[in-house]
């Protein structure tokens, strides 16, 4: 059986990316949530074993609404993703948040799995 994730990224073109690349792997999508409100609330729907995050988003973005998750549920599993790898202050608030894993865009397949794989560990 593969291994559900929930993508949440306000892009849908990064979620297609993200299924694209888990074509013929151990995973698949199981929801994509446009925004943290809708991930917050699908979480206990979905019951995805592990979550990419993206970190801006518009309303809650990516770095409060993986907080709330791993508040609500110890057994969230979360990957941030983010395109700001230079910024030493997000590096910081991403870590403080306590991922799995972390990803910077722009995203390659052997990366994605790696980060999902690290984050079921």
């Amino acid at each position: 059986m593969k291994k559900k994730v929930m993508v949440v990224d306000d892009s849908k073109v990064a979620a297609l990316q993200i299924c694209k690349l888990l074509e013929g792997s151990e995973f698949e999508v199981a929801v994509h949530c446009e925004n943290g409100e809708d991930a917050i609330a699908s979480y206990n729907k979905v019951r995805p074993d592990v979550v990419t995050m993206d970190i801006i988003m518009p309303g809650i973005d990516g770095l409060e609404t993986a907080q709330v998750l791993r508040y609500e549920h110890d057994e969230a599993r979360i990957v941030m993703i983010s395109s700001l790898s230079g910024d030493e202050e997000t590096l910081h608030e991403i870590h403080a948040v306590g991922p799995q894993a972390v990803l910077f865009k722009p995203l390659t397949r052997e990366a994605l799995l790696e980060a999902l794989e690290q984050a079921l560990r």
